[in-house]
């Protein structure tokens, strides 16, 4: 079992950043892919980034240039820092996991909520 947390979600202003934080319960080094989710009110969840075991990453189109994916393994800690916000970033942020294998995520946080105003 992995559990994972996320913080560093709040208000902001359109134009600002924000950095969440995804705490995992277990040493991610070894882990195959964690992943940044998102799902605003009325949409489904969609994907924001994923970081991969050899640290390379994959954006949303959406977020490309704005958004950077990075993990710090001493913490057990993947980050998501967010810049250049827009108001239609606001979602709850999800942080996944997938130990092995090449699709599907086993693990999901609880989610963090990103209000960005206008």
């Amino acid at each position: 079992q992995v559990q994972l947390v996320e913080s560093g979600g709040g208000l902001v202003q359109a134009g600002g950043s924000l950095r969440l934080s995804c705490a995992a319960s277990t040493n991610i080094f070894s882990i195959r892919a964690m992943g940044w989710y998102r799902q605003a009110p009325g949409k489904q969840r969609e994907l924001v980034a994923i970081l991969y075991r050899g640290d390379g990453t994959t954006y949303a189109d959406s977020v490309k240039g704005r958004f950077t994916v990075s993990r710090d393994n001493a913490k057990n800690t993947v980050y998501l820092q967010m810049n250049n916000l827009k108001p239609e970033d606001t979602a709850v942020y999800y942080c996944a996991a997938r130990p092995v294998g090449d699709r599907g995520w086993d693990y999901w946080g609880n989610g963090t909520l990103v209000t960005v105003s206008s």
